[in-house]
């Protein structure tokens, strides 16, 4: 199975940005943890992060047209990004919206998401540990 695992914005300063909220752990380490359980599970996963919104339209089509799976952790646009809710509105694979942080325990503008509604499932609060369960979720998933 094909996986993109899409990150927007502020997600490479992982390990600097509010640690106390996203943890230690730097955007090259998250990579190096989804690369390695990838491969454990069988999977062709492919990690990108972007500080642009059109850049993480474009992979979405990308993936649609590929009929991969997608854990998007879409940062700030999860929230108000109609345009990346409109592209992964036509992914034909599975769709895992990702948030290191408890969104709901966070500010009340982080409460709602644009993405919830078209995606397979939802995970937040596992801090960057979340990105290995959606993995093996996925993995488990049947096809």
């Amino acid at each position: 199975m094909k996986v993109l695992v899409l990150n927007g914005p502020n997600l490479g300063r992982l390990g600097t940005r509010e640690p106390d909220v996203y943890g230690s752990t730097t955007h090259d380490d998250l990579v190096t943890l989804v690369g390695d359980t990838g491969r454990d599970l069988g999977l062709d996963v492919q990690v990108r992060q972007t500080d642009h919104e059109g850049e993480l339209v474009g992979w979405l089509h990308e993936a649609a047209d590929l009929g991969a799976a997608v854990v998007l952790n879409a940062g700030a646009w999860t929230h108000y990004s109609i345009a990346v809710r409109d592209a992964a509105a036509q992914l034909t694979g599975p769709l895992v919206e990702l948030h290191i942080s408890n969104v709901h325990r966070r500010e009340s503008f982080r409460h709602h998401s644009v993405l919830s509604d078209i995606a397979t499932a939802v995970m937040a609060g596992f801090g960057v540990d979340g990105y290995r369960l959606a993995l093996e979720w996925l993995a488990r998933r049947p096809s």
